[in-house]
């Protein structure tokens, strides 16, 4: 069987996030959703997405193919009853389709949303599905013990070092050439994941459910709150809590980040803070791409969503629900906009200007040099068609 993760409707919703990447490579718990499915299916899979991620996202058909919805989250539920599914039926929960069995002639048709001929097969199972940029940290934490339970099944942690003053031992999983030393982990309330390589340095505080990415870094006296993820390669200091630092991204000083999503690629300077908490304990607004205005996200507490490759200056202030997109520079006294269009450069105390295309990817070659890897003509394209497509939709 040939299994196929497809992009439905959520994907604009959950931009910038989706700009770069297919719905199912968004991270929440330990795993991307991508992983997560490969996981319980024991199995790759490809993508059907957006024309200019394809050739950084390839489609593979096969003979017997397995559509599979790339924003709901695995089960063993769903993976029996998907394995159930006959040729041209389709799974059926709640009016959204979770997975279809398609033979490879009536691939392309299904590609270009025809689903005529095909079988609905209704389902009660209750799913996860990641419709909103604000489902990924609402998620996490389940999550988070979700991919713990799976990822350490029949394997044993390293032995954590006594320089550590650790509370519930038995829900903490470190992976060989992790680095702990002389921190505080507590895992009463749920697990701590620690990856490989990953360091988590002196005088660090860790309230579980938390994961560390592999080569990640927890710097000193940080203190990270439960629900929280920093993703591979990631560099994190200062107070976080409930959010999802996504792999390459950088939070290594002092200031406050909570119900949060950060992209990756990111940097987040000294001081930056982040509002997640009404005044009028109201709930919050988020921008929406698709309705192209501000919407209720129900909640009391939503923070910042930061797209890939963007930047803050040193002290900068974020109000509740702001969302920032790709390859934007922000910076300057007083609270940021709410809404912050992809490649802008500025502030509230000087202004917001559209950031030059040329020089956004020049820094963006120097932040990937950095890490030992090369841009390439693939990011390249990826990140020349998102500045085309944004490039008349920035208001200034």
């Amino acid at each position: 069987m040939n299994y196929i993760l497809f992009d439905d409707y959520s994907r604009n919703n959950l931009l910038p996030l989706t700009f770069l990447r297919p719905v199912a490579d968004l991270l929440t718990g330990i795993l991307t959703i991508r992983q997560k499915w490969e996981y319980y299916l024991g199995d790759s899979t490809s993508s059907l997405t957006e024309d200019y991620l394809i050739e950084k996202y390839p489609l593979y058909k096969g003979k017997n193919n397995i559509l599979i919805n790339g924003s709901v989250l695995p089960s063993d539920e769903l993976i029996k009853a998907i394995r159930g599914l006959q040729p041209n039926q389709a799974l059926i929960n709640k009016d959204a389709i979770i997975a279809l069995h398609v033979p490879l002639e009536n691939l392309d048709k299904i590609g270009e949303g025809d689903t005529e001929g095909i079988e609905e097969i209704d389902t009660d199972i209750d799913i996860i599905k990641i419709n909103y940029l604000w489902d990924l940290f609402l998620n996490n934490a389940k999550q988070i013990e979700a991919d713990y339970a799976m990822l350490t099944v029949g394997s044993k942690s390293i032995e954590p070092s006594k320089s550590n003053h650790i509370i519930a031992p038995e829900n903490i999983f470190i992976e060989e050439g992790a680095l702990v030393e002389n921190c505080n982990l507590n895992a009463t309330d749920g697990p701590i994941y620690i990856g490989h390589n990953a360091q988590i340095w002196d005088g660090a505080s860790l309230r579980g459910p938390i994961a560390v990415g592999e080569h990640a870094i927890v710097k000193m006296n940080a203190i990270i709150y439960q629900a929280t993820t920093i993703g591979s390669y990631s560099k994190v200091g200062g107070e976080v809590e409930n959010s999802v630092i996504m792999a390459y991204s950088n939070k290594p000083h002092s200031g406050y980040l909570g119900h949060s999503i950060v992209g990756q690629w990111c940097n987040i300077a000294a001081g930056t803070n982040v509002a997640n908490l009404n005044n009028t304990y109201k709930t919050i607004k988020m921008w929406n791409y698709p309705q192209s205005r501000f919407i209720d996200t129900g909640l009391q507490f939503c923070g910042l969503v930061l797209g890939d490759h963007s930047k803050t200056g040193i002290n900068t202030t974020f109000n509740t629900g702001s969302v920032v997109g790709i390859s934007s520079n922000v910076f300057g006294a007083g609270y940021q906009r709410n809404f912050v269009p992809s490649f802008v450069w500025g502030g509230p105390s000087t202004g917001y200007s559209g950031y030059d295309f040329e020089k956004a990817i020049e820094t963006a070659k120097e932040v990937y040099k950095r890490r030992g890897i090369e841009l390439t003509d693939v990011d390249f394209k990826i990140l020349q068609h998102v500045y085309e497509i944004t490039k008349n939709n920035i208001r200034l």
